[in-house]
Protein backbone atom coordinates (compact mmCIF):
# COMPACT_ATOMS: atom_id res chain seq x y z
CA UNK A 1 0.00 0.00 0.00
CA UNK A 2 2.79 2.33 0.95
CA UNK A 3 4.55 1.58 -2.45
CA UNK A 4 1.43 2.23 -4.77
CA UNK A 5 1.07 5.56 -2.83
CA UNK A 6 4.68 6.37 -3.08
CA UNK A 7 5.21 5.32 -7.50
CA UNK A 8 1.45 7.69 -6.95
CA UNK A 9 2.96 10.69 -6.09
CA UNK A 10 6.33 10.25 -8.02
CA UNK A 11 4.44 10.11 -11.03
CA UNK A 12 2.33 12.97 -10.04
CA UNK A 13 5.75 14.67 -9.67
CA UNK A 14 6.84 13.51 -13.29
CA UNK A 15 3.57 15.08 -14.87
CA UNK A 16 3.73 17.87 -12.96
CA UNK A 17 7.71 18.61 -13.97
CA UNK A 18 6.80 17.49 -17.69
CA UNK A 19 4.15 20.11 -17.91
CA UNK A 20 5.97 22.79 -16.29
CA UNK A 21 8.39 21.92 -19.42
CA UNK A 22 5.96 22.01 -22.18
CA UNK A 23 4.99 25.74 -20.58
CA UNK A 24 8.03 26.78 -20.51
CA UNK A 25 8.65 26.29 -24.19
CA UNK A 26 11.48 23.61 -23.34
CA UNK A 27 11.24 20.61 -25.95
CA UNK A 28 10.87 17.20 -25.02
CA UNK A 29 13.76 14.75 -26.26
CA UNK A 30 13.18 11.29 -27.28
CA UNK A 31 15.50 10.31 -23.51
CA UNK A 32 13.42 12.21 -21.30
CA UNK A 33 10.62 11.36 -19.23
CA UNK A 34 7.06 11.28 -20.76
CA UNK A 35 3.70 10.61 -20.26
CA UNK A 36 2.77 7.34 -22.03
CA UNK A 37 -0.49 8.96 -23.30
CA UNK A 38 1.89 11.58 -24.90
CA UNK A 39 3.86 8.95 -26.46
CA UNK A 40 0.95 7.50 -27.65
CA UNK A 41 -0.69 10.80 -29.04
CA UNK A 42 2.83 11.34 -30.82
CA UNK A 43 2.98 8.01 -32.41
CA UNK A 44 -0.45 8.46 -33.79
CA UNK A 45 0.61 12.09 -35.28
CA UNK A 46 3.81 11.90 -36.26
CA UNK A 47 3.44 8.10 -38.11
CA UNK A 48 0.11 9.74 -39.45
CA UNK A 49 1.93 12.41 -41.24
CA UNK A 50 4.61 10.05 -42.70
CA UNK A 51 2.22 8.00 -44.52
CA UNK A 52 0.52 10.96 -45.84
CA UNK A 53 3.99 12.12 -46.86
CA UNK A 54 4.53 8.62 -48.59
CA UNK A 55 1.22 7.70 -49.71
CA UNK A 56 0.76 10.99 -51.41
CA UNK A 57 3.57 10.21 -54.08
CA UNK A 58 0.82 7.84 -55.55
CA UNK A 59 -1.09 10.33 -57.32
CA UNK A 60 1.04 12.75 -58.42
CA UNK A 61 3.72 9.74 -59.93
CA UNK A 62 0.94 8.88 -62.40
CA UNK A 63 1.80 11.81 -64.01
CA UNK A 64 5.20 11.79 -64.61
CA UNK A 65 5.09 10.39 -67.72
CA UNK A 66 2.10 12.63 -68.98
CA UNK A 67 3.28 15.91 -68.18
CA UNK A 68 3.56 18.33 -70.52
CA UNK A 69 7.14 19.43 -70.81
CA UNK A 70 9.90 18.22 -69.86
CA UNK A 71 10.52 21.53 -67.54
CA UNK A 72 7.04 19.92 -65.64
CA UNK A 73 8.05 16.34 -65.40
CA UNK A 74 11.47 17.55 -63.92
CA UNK A 75 9.52 19.73 -60.97
CA UNK A 76 7.01 17.07 -60.71
CA UNK A 77 10.07 14.57 -60.21
CA UNK A 78 11.66 16.83 -57.67
CA UNK A 79 8.45 17.43 -55.63
CA UNK A 80 7.79 13.32 -55.26
CA UNK A 81 11.81 13.23 -54.19
CA UNK A 82 10.86 15.78 -51.44
CA UNK A 83 7.85 14.34 -50.50
CA UNK A 84 9.34 10.53 -50.19
CA UNK A 85 12.16 12.85 -47.97
CA UNK A 86 9.81 14.02 -45.73
CA UNK A 87 8.10 10.33 -45.22
CA UNK A 88 11.38 9.36 -44.05
CA UNK A 89 12.26 12.40 -41.61
CA UNK A 90 9.53 11.18 -39.88
CA UNK A 91 9.66 7.72 -39.71
CA UNK A 92 12.76 8.39 -38.01
CA UNK A 93 11.37 11.31 -35.76
CA UNK A 94 8.14 8.61 -34.76
CA UNK A 95 11.30 5.67 -34.51
CA UNK A 96 12.44 7.91 -31.63
CA UNK A 97 9.25 7.19 -29.16
CA UNK A 98 10.44 3.59 -29.30
CA UNK A 99 8.61 1.68 -32.22
CA UNK A 100 10.18 0.49 -35.09
CA UNK A 101 9.52 1.63 -39.41
CA UNK A 102 8.83 -1.73 -39.65
CA UNK A 103 5.90 -1.84 -37.22
CA UNK A 104 4.70 1.16 -38.30
CA UNK A 105 4.44 -0.34 -41.98
CA UNK A 106 2.59 -3.32 -40.92
CA UNK A 107 -0.31 -0.60 -38.74
CA UNK A 108 -0.58 1.24 -41.77
CA UNK A 109 -1.17 -2.22 -43.79
CA UNK A 110 -3.52 -3.50 -41.38
CA UNK A 111 -5.49 -0.70 -41.70
CA UNK A 112 -4.68 0.63 -37.96
CA UNK A 113 -2.64 3.29 -39.06
CA UNK A 114 -4.21 6.23 -40.85
CA UNK A 115 -2.77 9.41 -43.71
CA UNK A 116 -4.59 12.25 -45.13
CA UNK A 117 -8.07 11.70 -46.29
CA UNK A 118 -6.81 13.82 -49.22
CA UNK A 119 -5.04 11.26 -51.14
CA UNK A 120 -8.26 8.96 -51.34
CA UNK A 121 -9.43 10.99 -54.08
CA UNK A 122 -8.10 10.49 -57.71
CA UNK A 123 -6.30 12.97 -59.79
CA UNK A 124 -7.68 13.05 -63.21
CA UNK A 125 -5.83 15.74 -65.33
CA UNK A 126 -2.75 17.57 -65.12
CA UNK A 127 -5.01 20.49 -64.14
CA UNK A 128 -5.03 18.06 -60.91
CA UNK A 129 -1.71 18.09 -60.27
CA UNK A 130 -1.80 22.22 -59.81
CA UNK A 131 -4.50 21.68 -57.38
CA UNK A 132 -2.78 19.36 -55.55
CA UNK A 133 0.02 21.72 -54.86
CA UNK A 134 -1.50 24.68 -54.92
CA UNK A 135 -4.68 23.49 -52.02
CA UNK A 136 -3.23 19.77 -50.63
CA UNK A 137 0.47 21.49 -50.07
CA UNK A 138 -0.85 24.81 -49.02
CA UNK A 139 -2.98 23.27 -46.35
CA UNK A 140 0.15 21.56 -45.01
CA UNK A 141 1.77 24.23 -45.18
CA UNK A 142 -0.56 26.26 -43.21
CA UNK A 143 -0.45 23.59 -40.73
CA UNK A 144 2.77 22.42 -40.84
CA UNK A 145 4.56 25.92 -39.61
CA UNK A 146 2.65 26.06 -36.61
CA UNK A 147 4.16 22.06 -35.98
CA UNK A 148 7.77 23.84 -36.25
CA UNK A 149 7.32 24.98 -33.01
CA UNK A 150 5.25 21.49 -31.96
CA UNK A 151 6.79 20.22 -28.19
CA UNK A 152 8.70 17.29 -29.47
CA UNK A 153 12.20 18.22 -30.55
CA UNK A 154 12.88 15.38 -33.46
CA UNK A 155 9.27 16.05 -34.94
CA UNK A 156 9.76 20.01 -34.22
CA UNK A 157 13.11 19.75 -36.38
CA UNK A 158 12.30 17.58 -39.09
CA UNK A 159 9.38 20.55 -39.40
CA UNK A 160 11.84 23.24 -40.23
CA UNK A 161 13.46 21.69 -42.79
CA UNK A 162 9.81 20.02 -44.51
CA UNK A 163 8.18 23.78 -44.24
CA UNK A 164 10.77 24.96 -46.88
CA UNK A 165 10.12 22.50 -49.25
CA UNK A 166 6.58 22.44 -49.02
CA UNK A 167 6.37 25.98 -49.57
CA UNK A 168 8.41 25.36 -53.48
CA UNK A 169 5.40 22.59 -53.62
CA UNK A 170 2.72 25.01 -53.48
CA UNK A 171 4.16 27.50 -55.93
CA UNK A 172 4.83 24.92 -58.11
CA UNK A 173 0.85 23.88 -57.50
CA UNK A 174 -0.32 27.69 -58.20
CA UNK A 175 2.01 28.27 -61.67
CA UNK A 176 0.09 25.56 -63.07
CA UNK A 177 -2.94 26.43 -62.17
CA UNK A 178 -2.03 30.33 -62.93
CA UNK A 179 -1.18 29.34 -66.69
CA UNK A 180 -4.08 27.25 -67.18
CA UNK A 181 -6.40 29.48 -66.12
CA UNK A 182 -5.18 32.41 -68.62
CA UNK A 183 -5.24 29.83 -71.28
CA UNK A 184 -7.48 28.66 -73.53
CA UNK A 185 -10.87 28.19 -72.85
CA UNK A 186 -10.54 24.16 -72.17
CA UNK A 187 -7.82 24.95 -70.28
CA UNK A 188 -9.33 27.29 -68.18
CA UNK A 189 -12.19 24.93 -67.37
CA UNK A 190 -10.02 22.13 -66.31
CA UNK A 191 -8.64 24.26 -63.72
CA UNK A 192 -11.94 25.06 -62.77
CA UNK A 193 -13.02 21.83 -62.54
CA UNK A 194 -9.98 20.42 -60.67
CA UNK A 195 -10.64 23.38 -58.30
CA UNK A 196 -14.41 22.08 -57.55
CA UNK A 197 -13.10 18.50 -56.96
CA UNK A 198 -10.38 19.27 -54.47
CA UNK A 199 -11.59 22.61 -52.39
CA UNK A 200 -14.10 20.39 -50.21
CA UNK A 201 -11.23 17.59 -49.47
CA UNK A 202 -8.51 20.28 -49.16
CA UNK A 203 -10.58 21.85 -46.06
CA UNK A 204 -11.28 18.36 -44.38
CA UNK A 205 -7.63 17.83 -44.28
CA UNK A 206 -7.96 19.94 -41.06
CA UNK A 207 -9.65 17.50 -39.19
CA UNK A 208 -12.68 17.91 -38.00
CA UNK A 209 -14.27 20.78 -35.50
CA UNK A 210 -11.99 21.13 -32.73
CA UNK A 211 -15.25 20.14 -30.80
CA UNK A 212 -15.64 16.51 -32.54
CA UNK A 213 -12.04 16.11 -32.25
CA UNK A 214 -10.92 13.09 -29.86
CA UNK A 215 -7.21 14.07 -29.91
CA UNK A 216 -7.36 18.51 -30.37
CA UNK A 217 -7.67 19.54 -26.68
CA UNK A 218 -4.89 16.91 -25.03
CA UNK A 219 -2.88 17.69 -28.05
CA UNK A 220 -2.99 21.46 -28.03
CA UNK A 221 -1.73 21.55 -23.77
CA UNK A 222 0.84 19.36 -24.63
CA UNK A 223 1.63 21.83 -27.34
CA UNK A 224 1.87 18.65 -29.61
CA UNK A 225 -0.54 21.02 -31.64
CA UNK A 226 0.28 24.42 -31.82
CA UNK A 227 -3.11 25.40 -33.11
CA UNK A 228 -6.75 24.37 -33.22
CA UNK A 229 -8.14 22.88 -36.46
CA UNK A 230 -10.95 25.58 -36.76
CA UNK A 231 -8.27 28.43 -36.13
CA UNK A 232 -6.00 26.70 -38.73
CA UNK A 233 -8.47 26.18 -41.20
CA UNK A 234 -9.84 29.54 -41.26
CA UNK A 235 -6.49 30.83 -42.23
CA UNK A 236 -6.00 28.27 -44.99
CA UNK A 237 -9.57 29.35 -46.50
CA UNK A 238 -8.79 33.90 -45.95
CA UNK A 239 -5.16 33.35 -47.78
CA UNK A 240 -6.48 31.01 -50.22
CA UNK A 241 -9.68 32.86 -51.74
CA UNK A 242 -8.06 35.72 -52.91
CA UNK A 243 -5.76 33.19 -54.76
CA UNK A 244 -7.99 32.11 -56.77
CA UNK A 245 -9.89 34.94 -57.49
CA UNK A 246 -6.36 37.05 -58.93
CA UNK A 247 -6.18 34.34 -61.36
CA UNK A 248 -9.98 34.24 -62.32
CA UNK A 249 -11.15 30.95 -60.56
CA UNK A 250 -14.59 30.56 -58.28
CA UNK A 251 -14.23 29.10 -55.32
CA UNK A 252 -17.11 26.66 -55.06
CA UNK A 253 -19.11 27.15 -52.23
CA UNK A 254 -22.84 29.18 -53.13
CA UNK A 255 -22.74 30.25 -49.10
CA UNK A 256 -19.35 31.70 -48.88
CA UNK A 257 -19.46 35.73 -47.54
CA UNK A 258 -16.56 37.95 -47.26
CA UNK A 259 -16.84 39.20 -43.39
CA UNK A 260 -16.55 43.11 -42.13
CA UNK A 261 -12.91 41.99 -40.58
CA UNK A 262 -11.59 40.67 -43.63
CA UNK A 263 -12.01 37.14 -43.05
CA UNK A 264 -14.41 34.55 -45.03
CA UNK A 265 -17.80 32.77 -43.41
CA UNK A 266 -17.77 28.84 -46.13
CA UNK A 267 -20.68 27.08 -46.11
CA UNK A 268 -20.80 23.58 -43.73
CA UNK A 269 -18.03 20.89 -44.86
CA UNK A 270 -19.55 17.27 -45.39
CA UNK A 271 -18.40 15.19 -42.58
CA UNK A 272 -20.02 12.41 -43.51
CA UNK A 273 -18.11 11.97 -46.44
CA UNK A 274 -14.86 12.95 -44.57
CA UNK A 275 -15.71 10.10 -41.73
CA UNK A 276 -16.76 7.57 -44.35
CA UNK A 277 -13.53 8.23 -46.25
CA UNK A 278 -11.33 8.11 -43.12
CA UNK A 279 -12.85 4.31 -42.42
CA UNK A 280 -11.80 3.47 -46.13
CA UNK A 281 -14.63 3.68 -48.62
CA UNK A 282 -13.22 6.77 -50.39
CA UNK A 283 -12.95 6.77 -54.03
CA UNK A 284 -9.24 5.30 -53.66
CA UNK A 285 -8.77 3.93 -50.49
CA UNK A 286 -8.31 0.30 -51.38
CA UNK A 287 -6.40 1.29 -54.90
CA UNK A 288 -3.92 3.83 -52.60
CA UNK A 289 -3.51 1.23 -49.69
CA UNK A 290 -2.84 -1.94 -52.49
CA UNK A 291 0.00 -0.30 -54.46
CA UNK A 292 1.68 0.79 -50.80
CA UNK A 293 1.76 -2.79 -49.73
CA UNK A 294 3.06 -4.28 -53.61
CA UNK A 295 5.41 -1.90 -53.92
CA UNK A 296 6.72 -2.50 -50.08
CA UNK A 297 6.73 -6.65 -51.19
CA UNK A 298 8.56 -6.09 -54.54
CA UNK A 299 11.39 -4.09 -52.73
CA UNK A 300 11.56 -6.58 -49.81
CA UNK A 301 14.53 -8.00 -52.28
CA UNK A 302 16.48 -4.81 -52.13
CA UNK A 303 16.33 -4.17 -48.48
CA UNK A 304 17.36 -7.87 -47.92
CA UNK A 305 20.10 -7.01 -50.08
CA UNK A 306 21.12 -3.70 -47.84
CA UNK A 307 20.85 -5.50 -44.99
CA UNK A 308 23.31 -8.25 -45.79
CA UNK A 309 25.84 -6.17 -47.56
CA UNK A 310 25.57 -4.06 -44.38
CA UNK A 311 26.39 -7.08 -42.09
CA UNK A 312 29.35 -8.07 -44.31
Amino acid sequence: MIKTITMEKNTERLEREFQEKIDNEVKIEPKDWMPDAYRKNLIRQISQHAHSEVIGMQPEGNWITRAPSLRAKKILLAKIQDEAGHGLYLYSAAETLGVSRDTFLQWLHEGKAKYSSIFNYPTLNWADMGAVGWLVDGAAIVNQVSLQKTSYGPYSRAMVRICKEESFHQRQGYEIMTKMARGTKEQKQMAQDALNRMWWPALMMFGPHDSDSAHSSQSLKWKIKRESNDSLRQRFIDKTIPQAELIGLTVPDPDLELQPNGSYKTGEINWDEFWNVVKGNGPCNKQRLAHHKKAHEEGRWVREACLAFAEN
